[in-house]
């Protein structure tokens, strides 16, 4: 019943009043056996089986009417309230671009199944978890592209992100226009915090745009860099195809992690290493704690009285005892 959604009352005390009406029923027992009258007879047997009539096995539900309509009143008069609540949500987002990198190296099984196949998932996963800030995707190897501009809409973001492997583009690890790609979609950026993610698995090797030149035009736009270095230590397992299929060749893993830390302090973000899937997870985690969207809730609350159907309810009980004592149940004093 939509009367008792939401219900909350005004004066809440006065319910206490219902810890009468027990008393009352056990009142009414006891004056009502002490008021019976005796008479002695020589034999009941002329009355065995008699059960009474329905006028005298209902006599005692006035009592009833009387205790339900005195709780009804009790509960009328601690006003009971429905409540309608909404919000007024403020977002302050940030806009984050994830440059990925995609070169022949990201095929380096060192994660399962693959560092590019993996890298994608964990974003996937970060992606999802930011429902309210824009996000784009820029990719890069020997060159980069826009493969996503900034968007909420995460549905389409994700779908391009499962269609990106490596080839797509002449290889080579272009870092420097990795980031530049992606500060030209933040440059113009309206949001309090412009974030871009760049993951690589290796040392610029390509590209027209240094990594340090990039970094500076960064940091006079007010953007963070977050670095990651994508690698286990040593070597990783490389596959190649032969004419006899595929065949693994351990090859070592260069990640320039110096210049990706000058890259992370000049614009004031943070350089992380990931050595598997499962550090890579911890890296987003710990870049989504430190990118956190600002977010003002305002609650509206109206309160509606609810306390008319009930005293309307006791006051048809009152009559209904009144109506009932002076017709059927009337007695002669």
């Amino acid at each position: 019943m939509e009367l008792f959604n939401n219900i909350t009352f005004a004066n809440p005390e006065y319910l206490y009043g219902l810890l009468l009406l027990p008393g009352i029923a056990i009142w009414y027992g006891f004056k009502n056996n002490a008021g019976k009258a005796d008479i002695q007879m020589s034999s009941l047997q002329g009355f065995s089986g008699y059960k009474g009539n329905f006028k005298t096995r209902s006599r005692h539900s006035l009592i009833f009417f009387r205790i339900l309509a005195l709780a009804a009143l009790i509960v009328a008069v601690a006003r009971p309230q429905s409540s309608t609540s909404w919000q007024n949500v403020t977002t302050e987002g940030i806009d984050i671009i994830i440059s990925i990198d995609i070169s022949g190296s990201m095929l380096a099984e060192d994660f399962k199944p693959n560092r590019l196949e993996a890298s994608k998932e964990v974003a996937d996963e970060f992606i999802s978890g930011r429902p309210n800030d824009r996000i784009g995707l820029v990719v890069f190897s020997g060159e980069s592209f826009t493969q996503c501009p900034l968007t909420t809409d995460h549905t389409i973001l994700r779908n391009l992100f499962k269609d990106i492997k490596s080839g797509m583009i002449e290889d080579g690890t272009a870092i420097g226009m990795g980031l530049a790609t992606g500060i030209n979609r933040l440059e113009n950026s309206q949001a309090k915090s412009k974030v871009i993610i760049l993951l690589t698995d290796g040392v610029n090797n390509s590209g027209l745009i240094a990594p340090a030149t990039a970094a500076e035009i960064a940091k006079s736009f007010g953007i963070r860099v977050y670095t990651i270095g994508v690698g286990t230590e040593g070597t990783a397992p490389y596959p190649f195809q032969t004419p006899y299929g595929i065949k693994y060749q351990e090859i070592e893993v260069k990640i320039d992690e110096v210049m990706l830390k000058e890259i992370a302090d000049l614009t004031g973000g943070r350089y992380f290493r990931a050595v598997n899937k499962s550090s890579l997870e911890d890296i987003y985690e710990e870049i989504d704690k430190l990118e956190k969207s600002k977010i003002e809730v305002t609650e509206f609350k109206k309160k509606t009285e609810r306390f008319l159907p009930l005293a309307i309810f006791a006051g048809f009980l009152v009559l209904l005892e009144l109506l009932f004592r002076n017709t059927l149940f009337r007695s002669i004093p």
